[in-house]
């Protein structure tokens, strides 16, 4: 009863956080842990860094949800759903971590966050919707040729990242609406900790019973998946992925920025202004979006749909584009 009254409390506080607010606060979260991983790199490579992150941040987050078979059960497909969500966490965060070895924090960050502008753009129809690509397609080359060179296989890895990402935005869409609280986001995560595992012990072995690297990992675990998951999924209960995707603009820029701060990372003038075409185009792409949105609903579009049962699962977006840390 304890634990379940202090998940129920935890809820309560992020519910009475705005939602943008938690989306950036995620943002925050993810950039700094990805700052600070580095420092263990040594000692147990970035498999090391993303099993000890997952594994640690799996622990706590099913000792505060302590996620029931019945989460599983009660509706339909949720078992798979929440399966689907730590495969993609998984394989976003092996790709992202062994980027950042290659490339600077805030260029991985910048391509990583193609996948959730991919999610923005779904489902344009009309010309005028094509500006945001080709805006965010400037940032791109803008970030690769702008004075300092980036790893062909930085680039690759950072490309797989976003599109594991973009998948877990729908995905863990979907998952919050069919199970409870934060159940199905404990459970995703720990299981992609025991996909990563085989990785990270083969690469790391008794170098992850460092103290140091313990503790680093705990930090980065806390910082980087705990707090950002829970809030992401808390934002998505009450936002749809489509904003929830513009609202996570800012995440390149916070990548480059804690890369200077903790990484001391330093890109060219061009690059900048890439990180911040790329993320201009999402809010474009977004605003175009909404607009479209909003003009169908007044046509009457809408209008005819049966109401729906407080509890009964919501379809989280639009039926063009089926269906998020």
């Amino acid at each position: 009863m304890r634990r379940g009254g202090e998940a129920h409390t935890s809820a309560t506080v992020l519910g009475r956080v705005p939602a943008p607010g938690l989306v950036l606060g995620g943002v925050c979260g993810i950039q700094f842990g990805a700052a600070l991983a580095p420092r263990i790199y040594p000692q147990v490579g970035a498999a090391g860094v993303v099993f000890l992150r997952l594994l640690i941040a799996g622990v706590l987050l099913c000792a505060v949800w302590r996620p029931r078979r019945r989460a599983l059960t009660a509706v339909r497909g949720a078992g798979w759903t929440v399966a689907g969500a730590g495969a993609l966490l998984a394989g976003h965060h092996l790709a992202f971590y062994e980027a950042v070895r290659h490339l600077p924090l805030g260029a991985v960050a910048t391509i990583e966050f193609l996948g959730p502008f991919v999610i923005a753009l779904a489902g344009s129809r009309r010309p005028v919707d094509l500006l945001p690509a080709c805006v965010a397609a400037g940032g791109v080359l803008l970030l690769g040729g702008g004075g300092m060179p980036l790893a062909p296989a930085g680039l690759a890895l950072a490309a797989v990242a976003a599109c594991c990402w973009a998948g877990y935005i729908l995905v863990s869409a979907r998952m919050a609406q069919r199970v409870r609280g934060g159940q199905g986001l404990a459970l995703a995560v720990l299981g992609a900790a025991l996909l990563s595992a085989p990785y990270g012990v083969a690469h790391a072995g008794a170098a992850l019973l460092d103290p140091h690297v313990l503790w680093v990992a705990a930090v980065v675990a806390v910082a980087a998946s705990v707090l950002p998951y829970s809030l992401n999924l808390e934002a998505l209960r009450r936002i749809p992925p489509r904003v929830f995707s513009v609202l996570t603009s800012l995440e390149p820029a916070a990548g480059a920025l804690f890369g200077l701060l903790i990484l001391g990372q330093r890109l060219a003038w061009p690059q900048w202004l890439g990180i911040a075409a790329v993320a201009c185009a999402s809010v474009t792409a977004t605003l175009l979006g909404e607009r479209r949105g909003t003009r169908r609903t007044r046509s009457g579009t809408d209008a005819a749909a049966p109401a729906r049962h407080a509890d009964e699962p919501a379809a989280h977006a639009p039926a063009a584009r089926t269906p998020e840390p």
